[in-house]
């Protein structure tokens, strides 16, 4: 049986199994729900409300630089000179990106959460995230349209090994990655195998989803799926398969307790606070899996 990822801060006793309940809270683009997304400004609060992990979704730039944005295109939320921040981000450099205001944009949006330090806020790239945190949290990172940008999945396994984020070096888990793409996982387990690994979601699996999760983990550890597809039969399904279910995006409290009754491992959530609040238990980083599972993280 595959070993089923929840991670979790809880005293063992030396060569125990691991067994933690307490569900993920997962910052969906940082606290994107009270501050432009994926800037300093959204991971600060994220952390500051108990997120367990902050996320990053993936773009490349023309000169192959990974920053951290959601959208293919700089339109929404970026703002400034069209020249520079108008149009596809594969087709800027990073300098062109780095002109823009990216949290002008949420305070234009959403006037009764506007923040003056919200103006000036710039793009990241994954180098400087990795910079700015360190070891502090914990990265849950998607590859966001890899087939527009080859290479993506090599570089973004050299920048978590360069920062020593990585199995090798921390505690596993302290990045996971996901993606919509199938070959794109199937590359990074390829290239760095320890790597845990969870396949996003947007539809029901056609046919049986016992045969679905069970080529999922073949080479993941979890899905994220829609939270409108969890159910008590999806649940059980993906638990027989020892994948760890992290449904998105999870914004509203009886959301959340619906979500929380039937199980879920974690949840994306843009309001961190009020997930943290329902789940309160021990800080969250390394694993729970099924009874079966031999495996031990390293810094036990």
């Amino acid at each position: 049986m595959r070993r089923l990822l929840v991670l979790a801060f809880v005293p063992l006793a030396a060569g125990s199994a691991l067994h933690s309940g307490t569900p993920l809270v997962i910052g969906h683009r940082g606290a994107s729900g009270t501050a432009p997304e994926h800037t300093i400004a959204a991971y600060d609060r994220a952390l500051a409300f108990g997120a367990d992990y902050i996320e990053q979704d993936l773009q490349m730039t023309r000169d192959s630089v990974l920053v951290v944005m959601h959208d293919p295109t700089l339109d929404r939320t970026m703002r400034g000179a069209p020249a520079d921040c108008k149009g596809r981000v594969i087709d800027k450099t990073l300098a062109q990106i780095k002109q823009c205001d990216a949290g002008l944009w949420f305070n234009e949006r959403y006037p009764q959460l506007a923040k003056p330090e919200f103006v000036g806020q710039r793009v990241l790239t994954l180098e400087e995230l990795f910079q700015r945190y360190g070891d502090s949290t914990n990265y849950y990172i998607e590859t966001k349209n890899p087939e527009d940008a080859p290479g993506m999945e090599r570089r973004m396994i050299a920048l978590i090994r360069q920062n020593t984020l990585g199995p090798k070096n921390a505690p596993r888990g302290r990045v996971v990655i996901q993606s919509f793409s199938e070959p794109s996982l199937r590359l990074v387990h390829e290239l760095a195998p320890k790597l845990p690994l969870v396949q996003l979601i947007e539809k029901r699996p056609v046919g049986d989803l016992d045969a679905a999760f069970a080529r999922i983990g073949s080479y993941a550890e979890g899905v994220g799926p829609d939270k409108r597809l969890i159910d008590a039969e999806w649940m059980k399904a993906a638990h027989a398969h020892c994948l760890a279910v992290h449904p998105y995006t999870v914004n509203e409290t009886e959301e959340m307790r619906r979500l929380l009754a039937l199980g879920v491992d974690g949840m994306f959530t843009n309001f961190a606070d009020r997930m943290r609040a329902l789940v309160p238990g021990p800080r969250i980083r390394m694993a729970r899996y099924c009874a079966s599972s031999s495996w031990r993280p390293r810094d036990e």
